[in-house]
């Protein structure tokens, strides 16, 4: 049986969930390379520390149920480990309710999860429009199908019935004033948010290095 590859731990977070307390679980690995995004360290295979123990992470998750409402899964991308519903079956069987933070380019795994009831609640990172020319500019990725993918992802969220959120981290240097306008126009009657740039370490302060 394979493991998940896990990055990092949070015993106990009151930012991660709307309106819980959560331990948070962060995956490595991603298929994206964004330049802004905080956790290079979770992102780029040279930087990847040990992984921690499966077995050690859901035995503090044990140990804190008490004081937790729920466990949120985050990465890098977390719908890249192919036991991460096995992982989830686990963190469930605590009696926690799981949220999970995604860039929305796995549909298969994000209907797999929902039709397993293994989430209760979804956070989708889109990175700015979905247009092709504008998402590698962020991402530095662009596979086949891309884009279809994420759309796919966020039609398999309105058709749930489970909780969710669309969220972008506004850049300057590439979220215009239109930008910004399509994106609101797109996701009016959804639970959207426009997220502030966080400056500090990022993967492109590495790649630069």
């Amino acid at each position: 049986m394979g493991k998940i590859m896990i990055g990092g731990f949070v015993k106990q977070s009151i930012i991660d969930f709307p309106g819980k307390i959560s331990a948070v679980v962060f995956t490595q690995g991603c298929n994206f390379r964004c330049g802004f995004c905080h956790n290079p360290r979770l992102v780029l295979p040279e930087l990847f520390q040990p992984s921690l123990s499966e077995e050690d992470v859901l035995a503090n998750i044990k140990e804190m149920v008490s004081w937790l409402d729920a466990v949120t899964i985050s990465g890098g991308e977390p719908t890249l480990q192919p036991e991460l519903p096995r992982f989830i079956g686990e963190i469930k069987n605590t009696g926690l309710i799981v949220k999970l933070d995604t860039n929305g380019s796995n549909p298969d795994m994000l209907k797999l999860l929902i039709d397993k009831k293994l989430i209760d609640f979804v956070a989708v990172d889109v990175k700015t429009i979905l247009d092709e020319n504008e998402y590698v500019k962020i991402t530095g990725k662009l596979n086949n199908g891309l884009i279809a993918k994420i759309n796919s992802s966020i039609e398999v969220l309105r058709n749930s019935g489970i909780g969710y959120q669309l969220r972008t981290t506004v850049l300057p240097e590439f979220h215009t004033d239109q930008i910004i306008t399509r994106l609101q126009n797109e996701y009016t009657d959804e639970n959207y948010l426009l997220q502030e740039f966080r400056p500090g370490i990022t993967v492109e302060t590495y790649k630069n290095n």
